[in-house]
């Protein structure tokens, strides 16, 4: 029977199909009158698998695969099937992933197709936040199945992992307990997910003898100086201090300030208890600083609609004094372009600035290690190989296949000195001139995103420059205290939220705006807060408070 929305069962009918596939006979066969086993006697129980069997099964088939494209690979491959780690893999299970990629940007309207046809493919790979009404409703509607008996039985890699890690025993499970995905994984989740932050020109600091801020007066007073004390030395005072890139039509880059004052632009953690950040006390603080930079022309402002093409010419042209941005596309890039034209070009990562508590802390949550992409298996896929399919599924999690789907084929593109692995020169000098993300999209998943545990080294082995490695070294010092965990909001709950925030976000985004820019006094803001009250957020907040409280208690 189907419960009320957000609480997930699988319907009977496939339920009883993956028990069935987990603990039948290994031929197959079924005994007593419509297959099920006579009374007083128990069906034999298939033994758990402990390590993944190569080949994984003798008569080889396809799995139909979907899941998005990826701009990396396409600079010189079709499809996911055509990298080397995957043909690998099939070479070694005997089993082979024919790909379906919807066209690049569209994998949201295509995937909302899909999901409403009879006819699935096996396996998806998606993020399935983005799914309307989540994993849940996937599971719900019997579009994919629940895993953990397979992956019980099958999975001894992903098994191992989960049982030995509670944060990822609490991140990958839904509320109830079901596993549906096998996941992109960051065990070693601060390094990995700390790389991204505020970048500052080291140069710059180095010309005006300033060390990197700490605090937000500190800020003040370095993007001061850039803006008054010509660090680019061409004799104008077109230094932009502070910029960004993308601009969202507003100025909520600048949240990335709000952590100094003890909030973050969102929900968050306040004392135990999910609070929204712009309502508290310190976001008024955060408004008034803001607007002090804004006026004083710290800000640049084109920073609300700076595309790529504009942001790279701040850049390389020494106009840009911060920014945040990722170790590679904000850093590396921009260390690749200079070099041959500025040496003295350099840049350094900036932890947040500390909040009046002392600590300095992260806009986001550093310590997920369960990440909301993963492959799901839907319920088209071929009952009599679902052990197959999940075996195939877990591979990428042993440690063979995890060196595979990270960095590739051994002495094509990386080798291995003890535990050190460096990419070989077909990535980081690619001879067909791929960048070297694009070459190392060709050989393996970890550049993107994959259904693999991301190993660290291989972000040891791409941190070419001294300042993305202090970067990341920096960013790390950040503490995740302020950010709510991987909560899951019950199907019933992400509609009311959804209902409600939609108007919040926009009602904030253009007084937030209104506010820094000048437009509004900063005295606006107890209005702001009051309006926000008035849309419903209390209701949000003890909708997201009940989905914590359901998280910790896992």
């Amino acid at each position: 029977m189907k419960k009320k929305a957000g609480l997930i069962l699988v319907s009977s009918m496939v339920l009883l199909s993956i028990l069935s596939a987990c603990s039948g006979n290994n031929n197959g066969s079924n005994t007593g009158n419509n297959g099920n086993t006579p009374a007083g006697t128990e069906a034999p129980k298939e033994e758990a698998i402990t390590e993944i069997p190569l080949p994984i099964t003798n008569e080889s088939f396809t799995i139909d695969y979907w899941r998005a494209n990826d701009g990396k690979l396409t600079a010189s491959l079709q499809n996911f099937g055509e990298m080397a780690s995957y043909k690998k893999k099939e070479e070694l299970t005997g089993i082979k992933a024919e790909f379906t990629h919807p066209p690049l940007g569209q994998q949201k309207d295509q995937f909302n197709l899909l999901i409403a046809t009879k006819d699935l493919p096996d396996v998806i790979y998606y993020n399935w936040a983005d799914a309307v009404g989540g994993p849940e409703k996937m599971i719900d509607d019997g579009r994919i199945i629940r895993l953990n008996e397979l992956i019980d039985q099958y999975a001894p890699n992903l098994k191992k992992i989960i049982d030995s890690d509670p944060d990822v025993k609490k991140q990958i499970s839904l509320d109830d307990g079901t596993i549906y995905m096998f996941p992109l994984l960051k065990l070693d989740a601060l390094k990995l997910n700390a790389t991204s932050g505020l970048i500052m020109r080291k140069d710059w600091l180095d010309k005006l003898n300033l060390k990197s801020p700490t605090t937000i007066d500190e800020w003040h007073t370095v993007l001061k100086a850039f803006k008054e004390q010509d660090p680019n030395g061409n004799g104008k005072a077109d230094e932009l201090p502070f910029t960004g890139n993308w601009g969202p039509g507003n100025l909520t880059k600048l949240h990335d300030f709000a952590p100094a004052f003890g909030v973050i632009g969102g929900f968050q953690i306040q004392d135990g208890k999910v609070a929204f950040g712009p309502i508290l006390p310190g976001y008024k603080d955060f408004l008034t600083e803001m607007a002090k930079w804004y006026q004083e022309g710290l800000v640049d402002p084109e920073i609300m609609t700076n595309d790529g093409k504009a942001f790279d010419y701040k850049v390389t042209n020494n106009l840009a004094g911060s920014y945040q941005g990722g170790v590679f596309s904000g850093m590396g890039k921009y260390f690749n372009l200079m070099r041959g034209t500025d040496p003295n070009f350099n840049l350094t990562g900036v932890a947040s600035a500390l909040a009046p508590d002392g600590k300095s802390y992260a806009a986001f949550n550093m310590e997920n290690k369960v990440l909301t992409y993963g492959e799901a298996i839907t319920s088209s896929a071929d009952k009599d190989k679902l052990k197959y399919i999940v075996q195939w599924m877990d591979y990428n999690y042993s440690p063979e296949g995890s060196d595979l789907f990270n960095f590739g084929i051994e002495g094509e593109s990386y080798t291995k000195e003890g535990d050190t692995y460096k990419f070989t020169d077909l990535i980081t000098k690619n001879p067909d001139g791929l960048t070297y993300d694009q070459a190392l999209s060709k050989f393996a998943l970890s550049i993107m995103d994959g259904p693999i545990n991301q190993d660290s080294k291989y972000l040891d082995a791409l941190l070419f420059d001294q300042g993305q490695k202090d970067a990341n070294t920096e960013w790390m010092k950040q503490s995740s205290a302020l950010a709510l965990p991987m909560i899951r909001l019950s199907i019933d709950e992400a509609s009311q939220v959804t209902s409600i925030m939609s108007q919040v976000n926009t009602y904030l985004n253009e007084t937030m705006t209104a506010i820094i820019n000048g437009s509004k006094p900063v005295s606006e803001y107890d209005k702001m807060v009051e309006t926000i009250k008035g849309m419903g957020i209390d209701e949000a907040i003890k909708l997201h408070q009940a989905a914590y409280e359901r998280y910790m208690n896992k």
